[in-house]
């Protein structure tokens, strides 16, 4: 729901037109796909998947799809993601071109992995 806070996914998905929520959801299904054991969430006001912390998330604009796998996620990425836009963590999909969606699913698995990692060294530190 743009101007309004979304509750969750759907919610967020539903306030925009039907071509956008198509990308949305295809972006929503590639992340799921890559990384099942992340759950939904809604963080920032946009769509966010947690996985011990936040993984990734993505919003619709009126020309492109955002999506942010925070910094390490495009670094570790930056020759794949050099044709499209973007800042330090985050990039943009043109809505008119096809999303590259093998590419969004490598930077899920390998933020899943990161952020997988982090956890069992944070616990290990405490024992």
């Amino acid at each position: 729901m743009k101007g309004n806070l979304a509750a969750n996914i759907d919610e967020y998905i539903a306030g925009f037109p039907k071509e956008t929520q198509q990308l949305l959801e295809t972006v929503r299904t590639t992340i799921k796909k890559a990384a099942p054991e992340a759950e939904e969430a809604i963080s920032y006001a946009i769509p966010t998947f947690k996985l011990h912390g936040n993984l990734v998330h993505f919003a619709a604009f009126k020309n492109h799809i955002g999506f942010y796998p925070a910094p390490r996620g495009i670094e570790a990425f930056k020759k794949e993601l050099a044709v499209y836009e973007g800042g330090k963590g985050t990039v943009q999909f043109p809505i008119d071109q096809p999303l590259p969606l093998g590419l969004i699913s490598k930077i899920v698995k390998f933020r899943a992995k990161e952020n997988i990692a982090l956890a069992k060294a944070k616990k290990a530190k405490k024992k």
